[in-house]
C-alpha cells in the first residue's frame, strides 16, 4: 500500500493534506484529428482561427501561489516563501486544450502506436477523462499527438502553421496550468472566489464526461480546471519559488511530477487554483488525468 503526503517529497503520489500514496490519468484536445487518429473525437466548434480545441492563453505576468487572502485554505507547498506568499511569473503565449483527454482519444493513441497501456485506462466510456495513465504515458501521448497532427489532412490550418514553426504538443508546465486556471486576477477557483458546485465535479463518487460541466465564468472558458481528475504537468515537484529552468531539462529522470486541479472525490480545498499535488512517473491511479498544451519552441 502506498502512502500519500502533500508537503514533503514522497515516492508515489502526493495530494495536499493526504496521507497515503496514490495517483493517475490524461486528455486530448483536437477534434480535427479524428480522421487520422481513428477515434479522436471532434471538439466543440472553437473560435476563429480554428485551433481544434486549443484555447489561446495570452502571454504576460500573473500571480502564482497562495497570496495573503488565501492563507487559511492554502497548504505550505503553495506559499512562495515565509515572507512572500505569492510571486509573479511571466508566461509567454501558449495554447491549452479546452478539456481533458478522454478514454477514446487515449485509446486511439494506444492502438496507433501499440503502446502498452494499462487495460483499466481503456475500459471506461469513451467520453470520460482517461485515468490509470502514468506521467510517462501522458508524455508519450503528447509526443504522438504532435506527430499525428502534423501529418493529418484534417488538422486546422492554424495548428498546422504553428507546428511547422516549431511549436509542439506537450504537457503544460505548472506555471502555464495555473495561469490558465486563474487568469490574471488571482482568483481562488477557476470561476472566481466563491465556491460553486455547479461548475466542477468534486466530493463526488465518479468523474463526469470531459467537458460536460460548462464554466462560462472560468478563465478562458476552460472546463474541468477544478475537479473531475487531477492533471499531469511537465514540471518536476520543487518547493517554491517557481523556476521555469526546472522544467527544461532532466525530464526523463526519476522524480515526482506536479499534478494540478484536484479530483472528483476531493474536498473543495483541493480544487482551488493554487493547490498542488505530485506523483512518481509510474503512478497509475483512478483520479489523475491530463490536459495537453500547444507550446512554442522556446518552451523546452
Amino acid at each position: 500500500m502506498m502512502r500519500v503526503a502533500f508537503t514533503a517529497a514522497a515516492r508515489a503520489v502526493r495530494r495536499p493534506g493526504g496521507g497515503a500514496r496514490v495517483g493517475v490519468a490524461m486528455l486530448s484536445m483536437v477534434g480535427a484529428l479524428a480522421a487520422a487518429a481513428a477515434g479522436l473525437a471532434q471538439s466543440a466548434a472553437p473560435p476563429a482561427p480554428d485551433l481544434g480545441g486549443f484555447v489561446e492563453i495570452p502571454g504576460g505576468p500573473f500571480t502564482m501561489g497562495a497570496g495573503p487572502s488565501r492563507t487559511l485554505e492554502a497548504f505550505d507547498n503553495e506559499r512562495w516563501s515565509p515572507t512572500s506568499e505569492a510571486g509573479t511569473v511571466d508566461v509567454p503565449t501558449f495554447y491549452l486544450a479546452r478539456r481533458e483527454v478522454t478514454v477514446g482519444e487515449f485509446a486511439a493513441f494506444a492502438h496507433a502506436t501499440g503502446w502498452s497501456a494499462d487495460p483499466r485506462a481503456l475500459a471506461a466510456a469513451a467520453d470520460l477523462p482517461v485515468v490509470f495513465v502514468g506521467w510517462t504515458d501522458a508524455v508519450r501521448y503528447a509526443r504522438w499527438l504532435s506527430t499525428a497532427l502534423a501529418a493529418a489532412p484534417s488538422t486546422p490550418a492554424e495548428v498546422r502553421r504553428l507546428l511547422a514553426a516549431g511549436w509542439r504538443v506537450a504537457l503544460p508546465t505548472e506555471a502555464q496550468w495555473e495561469k490558465a486556471a486563474r487568469g490574471t486576477d488571482g482568483r481562488l477557483y477557476p470561476w472566481g472566489d466563491r465556491l460553486r458546485r455547479d461548475r466542477a465535479v468534486f466530493e463526488a463518487a465518479a468523474p463526469r464526461a470531459a467537458g460536460a460541466v460548462a464554466c462560462p465564468e472560468c478563465a478562458h472558458g476552460l472546463t474541468d480546471m477544478a475537479g473531475n481528475v487531477w492533471e499531469w504537468t511537465r514540471s518536476p515537484y520543487q518547493p517554491y519559488p517557481y523556476d521555469e529552468a526546472d522544467d527544461r531539462g532532466g525530464l526523463e529522470a526519476d522524480a515526482l511530477w506536479v499534478m494540478r486541479g484536484g479530483g472528483f472525490a476531493d474536498p473543495a480545498r483541493l480544487v482551488r487554483t493554487t493547490a498542488r499535488g505530485a506523483a512518481e512517473p509510474g503512478a497509475r491511479r483512478p483520479f489523475i488525468g491530463v490536459r495537453v498544451a500547444l507550446v512554442p519552441p522556446s518552451a523546452r
